[in-house]
């Protein structure tokens, strides 16, 4: 589901490539959510339960 993702802390603005290609870029995302999707297990659980839907995105 989740090829990549990467943080701007400076602009709490998490990055989402999805392996369809997509990019989505959710605004306002705390530090500490995008270190727990870093442990997870399952990427792509953690964004579904914890990010999407949760927080404002723009896509890329």
């Amino acid at each position: 589901m989740i090829r990549s993702f990467d943080y701007d802390a400076a602009q709490r603005r998490l990055d989402v490539e999805f392996v369809s290609g997509r990019r989505y870029f959710y605004l306002d995302v705390p530090e500490r959510e995008v270190e727990a999707m870093r442990r997870a297990t399952s990427k792509g659980g953690f964004f579904n339960r914890r990010i999407r839907d949760r927080y404002r995105f723009e896509r890329g």
